[in-house]
């Protein structure tokens, strides 16, 4: 499995995306996908995962802007040194298209700013 990954002040995310032949349908063109998402914190603070936002890009020119408050409803602390790890799903109605976004993170300290989510592709049958 290809992984994708980003680094923004010493936070790390890394993608690891999976086309899902069983749920998709070609006549209907809804094409499903998975991806285990991976963050680690690789700096001295703890930080906090406040919000994410996706962009899915369709080959098709269909744009989803997607954007809400933490990951699979949580808003994970992640400690120096440890890993924050979920998985989820979306569905488009082209052959292929990407993914990415960011995550706003807080420091400990108050500080804010935006994780990188690197760019994936979604492409069907990339199995």
């Amino acid at each position: 499995m290809i992984a994708y990954a980003a680094t923004t002040r010493d936070i790390t995310v890394t993608i690891h995306p999976i086309y899902l032949d069983e749920p998709s349908d070609f006549f209907e063109k809804e094409f499903a996908f998975a991806y285990s998402v991976r963050i680690e914190n690789r700096s001295a603070e703890e930080v906090q995962l406040l919000r994410r936002h996706w962009i899915i890009t369709e080959e098709n020119g269909h744009l989803q802007d997607v954007e809400g408050e933490g990951v699979v409803g949580r808003q994970p602390v992640i400690a120096p040194g440890r890993m924050h790890q979920y998985s989820s799903s979306c569905i488009i109605n082209s052959f292929g298209g990407t993914m990415e976004g960011t995550y706003l993170m807080q420091r400990e300290s108050g500080e804010r700013f935006r994780a990188t989510i690197p760019r994936f592709p979604l492409h069907v049958a990339a199995n």
